[in-house]
């Protein structure tokens, strides 16, 4: 039992620094380094166990991830050329196609070195196989922990529901994304008055783009007040451009209105973990929930999340791939010195 001592030690961080606040990154690396410390745990305890139980713990630790990646491929480039056919060929479009070609190409390198002799191809292929195993892993994390912080529920009143903009059709209509989005503050405006609580604030939030006629705030509010919230329940933010901006204007609104304020903020479910990584950064107080999206879109959507976020950790990142590119170089180069 002492081989599941670091997984439980690693879960345990993992439960403290989530309790202290749900918004941080590191709450996805802890959980994902406890995955990884229980599977190579597994893997120990594997000589002791039953013949049944040894080969199922085998199977769920070793084919199944293998098993998976696959069906992770196949699922990624139908998922991308439903995009495609959908959405068009914009780069962000091509996300989750690109990764499932990448997941084959990855799989065809494995192979072409295992049937080849060349030392140099083994070397280049094993530190290729040390970064992207390294970005699986952070991949893995986040859409875990993503998943998990998606669960969160809305508990006790809250003075403001925050709802962020995404864009309008032909300048002045809220699209479906952002309907959803609308349609879960509403919603939680309306649970919190049944229930005899004070009715929250509805803060839209969003600017005018350049091929916008109005804000988005101000079409977003207009949505609502059509779907039968009071208007004098909804308050207008109309400067933002981005969501950091969407975050901090609309703390500046709240704290103005509510000093010791306490809010929700609703996004789409696949943008919902990076927004609350943005609320913490931004001072903002309260959690982020979010609102479903069309199934098709939400692969991307959750690609193109992780992209962003591994770029705004980028100097750690980039840190730590270029050490195993270069220690898999200097391995690479040893070996074949010593061949």
């Amino acid at each position: 039992m002492v081989a599941f001592v670091l997984a439980a030690l690693l879960f345990v961080a993992f439960g403290i620094s989530a309790r202290r606040d749900r918004r941080r990154f590191r709450n996805a690396v802890l959980l994902g380094l406890t995955g990884v410390a229980l599977s190579f745990a597994v893997l120990l305890q594997v000589a002791a166990l039953p013949g049944w139980v040894a080969v199922a713990a085998l199977l769920l630790v070793l084919t199944v991830p293998t098993f998976g990646l696959v069906a992770a491929g196949v699922f990624l480039i139908g998922n991308g050329v439903t995009m495609v056919r959908k959405e068009g060929t914009r780069l962000p479009n091509l996300l989750s196609l690109l990764a499932g070609l990448g997941i084959f190409a990855m799989i065809a390198l494995l192979v072409s070195v295992g049937v080849s002799d060349s030392a140099a191809l083994t070397g280049a292929v094993a530190t290729l196989a040390l970064v992207v195993g390294y970005v699986s892993f952070v991949f893995l994390s986040f859409i875990g922990y993503a998943f998990l912080y998606g669960r969160i529920k809305v508990r006790g009143d809250v003075d403001h529901v925050v709802m962020l903009g995404s864009g309008l059709i032909g300048g002045d209509r809220v699209p479906p994304l952002l309907a959803s989005r609308l349609r879960k503050g509403q919603q939680i405006h309306d649970a919190q008055v049944a229930r005899g609580g004070r009715p929250p604030v509805l803060l839209v939030s969003g600017g005018k783009g350049s091929d916008e006629r109005v804000s988005e705030a101000r079409a977003m509010a207009d949505w609502l007040i059509g779907q039968g919230a009071p208007a004098e329940h909804v308050r207008l933010e109309d400067r933002s451009r981005t969501t950091e901006e969407n975050m901090l204007f609309s703390r500046e609104i709240m704290e103005a209105e509510v000093p010791g304020y306490r809010c929700v903020v609703v996004t789409n479910n696949f943008h919902a973990f990076r927004a609350a990584m943005m609320a913490r950064k931004s001072g903002v107080n309260g959690q982020v929930v979010g609102s479903p999206t069309a199934r098709y879109f939400l692969p991307t959507a959750t690609l193109r999340e992780f992209v962003a976020v591994f770029w705004e950790h980028r100097r750690v990142n980039l840190a730590i791939c270029g050490a195993l590119t270069a220690f898999g170089a200097v391995v690479s180069v040893a070996a074949l010195l010593t061949f």
